[in-house]
């Protein structure tokens, strides 16, 4: 069973793949927060701005199979064209992503991407893999296509990442949209990651353009 809160077609907005057309799947849940507003404070992940509670977001659903997984997401892309792209996302996918998911959408053209926490470990056949740290947690993935760090987090020192096994390093602004007055840092976030990017060339800057550019 694979529960989904929501699934649509759009560009890729960060990191990366940004401009590139995709499909995106977003699991329900995740493994460093609840999604509920009161537990915030408390969670790992404070600066969240994701809703990935229950199955009632755009063509979401549950669905007791694969094949009716990808049936559905796949009814998303334009039909007739090639180049077919899905990530995996949440939530945390890593807690309902499986080898009969992967091997589903291989077979139907995809190219698979996942946007994780890194805390959990993944199936074989993901073909990009991006990793998002946001606890104090050890990595589970230490290696993969992209590294993506939102900046600045207290408890996370970009430093320590820079040795890891990953073909690219982001460091993403932090939206702050979602923290109460009391959490938001006393910085310009987008000032301090462009200064640290100048400082720190093994870093590249990631903008949310879908938001510049109010798309999904």
């Amino acid at each position: 069973m694979y529960s989904i809160k929501e699934a649509f077609y759009s560009l890729q907005g960060e990191g990366a793949h940004a401009g590139r057309p995709a499909l995106f799947c977003r699991f329900t849940g995740c493994n460093l927060w609840s999604g509920l507003e009161k537990t915030r404070a408390l969670s790992d992940c404070q600066f969240c701005d994701t809703d990935f509670i229950g199955t009632d977001g755009q063509n979401g659903g549950k669905f007791k199979t694969a094949s009716q997984l990808r049936s559905h997401i796949d009814a998303l892309w334009p039909f007739g064209q090639g180049h077919k792209y899905v990530v995996f996302t949440g939530g945390e996918p890593a807690l309902q992503l499986d080898d009969n998911l992967i091997k589903e959408m291989k077979e139907h053209g995809y190219t698979i991407a996942i946007e994780t926490n890194g805390t959990l470990a993944l199936p074989e056949g993901i073909d990009w893999i991006c990793v998002s740290p946001k606890t104090s947690k050890a990595l589970i993935i230490t290696k993969g296509d992209e590294l993506k760090l939102v900046y600045p987090q207290e408890h996370l020192d970009p430093a320590s990442f820079e040795t890891l096994d990953f073909a690219n390093f982001y460091l993403q602004p932090m939206d702050q949209g979602h923290l109460s007055s009391d959490q938001i840092p006393l910085i310009n976030t987008q000032e301090a990651t462009l200064h640290y990017c100048l400082s720190h060339p093994r870093w590249r800057l990631s903008l949310q353009t879908h938001k510049m550019l109010n798309i999904d």
